[in-house]
């Protein structure tokens, strides 16, 4: 086909720099997510919010490693000569596969991180007051709404809205018609508004953990360090995408499609690779299910057995501290949330 400002003579990954960072950003983002899938549907423990929407989050990150899997193996293949293969790709089912992916994976991380951010703010400020915490029926009926969202976010350009065809990223770029270019405008309105909560929430947190009337807790405080890193790598992803895309969402390209791809490969996948880590991986709560599954294959029984321990021991001390804390009026009201008061701070610890 003859080259334009959407499809140039060159290969999908345009750099070679590129081609090596996509296959180590997605078999970093498959392993990661796999394995948070992994370790958390063999838990023995039982399902909590926080697990519920960690394992969505990580179904939703795996859709984006599988995304740059597609476009990198497609690369591999046609390396020096994509040109002749353009039209077969860009046209075919592999190409709107892809596409999907990348658009319902990216929307459903995005809508994930902001409830479970919500989530966090919700059970910190309610930290007392049992009865107001979320719930995992409420947590299901919020999720089934997010996968229906992203699900026709992602369904869309597959009617007409849009097209998945224009590059060869398999990104839905056409912005020709109004009704296309109103899709890519409420999508990163979407994306926008998603981190300006996510901002909002971390700075109430941080407000609520510093509050001297607020009870203290471990757990809060390293919440609160953490909060730095969360939306820097939510900054990462979402900032630069968003503020390129916008300019052309308005026909006002600011970046060739070329230079673009170097965003699209470094920064739009920082969260589907920092995820896994950051909210699961490197948790209390994580690494003793981890010890947990390895234990139960034959090998660090030791680990596991450590971890048991603390978590008993862990969950005692909780337990004799709300007790020391109960008195006057208000004595038979905590005695009465006591055990699960304390069931529910032992878990708030282990997240962090």
């Amino acid at each position: 086909p003859e080259a334009d400002a959407f499809n140039p003579c060159e290969d999908i990954a345009g750099f070679s720099f590129l081609r090596v960072a996509i296959w180590f950003i997605n078999i970093l983002a498959i392993a990661g997510n796999l394995t948070v899938l992994l370790v958390f549907f063999t838990s023995r423990n039982k399902l909590m919010v926080p697990r519920f929407l960690m394992c969505h989050l990580a179904f939703a990150d795996l859709c984006i490693g599988i995304y740059l899997m597609m476009i990198a193996t497609v690369d591999l293949r046609t390396r020096g000569f994509y040109s002749q293969h353009a039209i077969e790709w860009q046209t075919g089912p592999g190409c709107s596969a892809a596409g999907f992916l990348s658009v319902f994976g990216g929307e459903l991380s995005v809508y994930t991180l902001s409830t479970i951010t919500l989530e966090r703010w919700h059970t910190i400020t309610n930290a007392l007051q049992v009865e107001r915490r979320l719930v995992l029926t409420q947590a299901a009926s919020i999720m089934a709404a997010g996968w229906l969202i992203c699900l026709a976010m992602g369904m869309l350009p597959l009617v007409g809205v849009s097209s998945y065809t224009k590059v060869s990223m398999c990104l839905p770029m056409d912005i020709e018609t109004p009704l296309a270019q109103a899709f890519i405008i409420i999508i990163l309105l979407f994306n926008v508004g998603a981190f300006i909560v996510v901002c909002v929430c971390y700075v109430l947190i941080y407000l609520a953990v510093k509050n001297p009337e607020f009870p203290r807790r471990s757990a809060d405080t390293k919440i609160a360090k953490r909060m730095a890193v969360l939306i820097f790598t939510d900054f990462l992803c979402m900032a630069p995408i968003s503020f390129f895309a916008i300019s052309a969402a308005f026909k006002v390209p600011l970046i060739t499609v070329t230079n673009s791809k170097i965003l699209l490969v470094l920064f739009f996948p920082i969260n589907s690779c920092a995820n896994p880590f950051l909210y699961a991986i490197f948790t209390k709560a994580f690494r003793k299910d981890a010890y947990q599954l390895m234990s139960a294959m034959g090998c660090c029984k030791s680990k596991a057995s450590v971890y048991r321990m603390k978590a008993h021991c862990s969950e005692n001390t909780l337990k004799s501290n709300l007790k020391s804390k109960t008195n006057g009026s208000q004595m038979g009201m905590r005695l009465s949330a006591k055990p699960q008061q304390s069931q529910h701070l032992k878990q708030e610890g282990e997240l962090t």
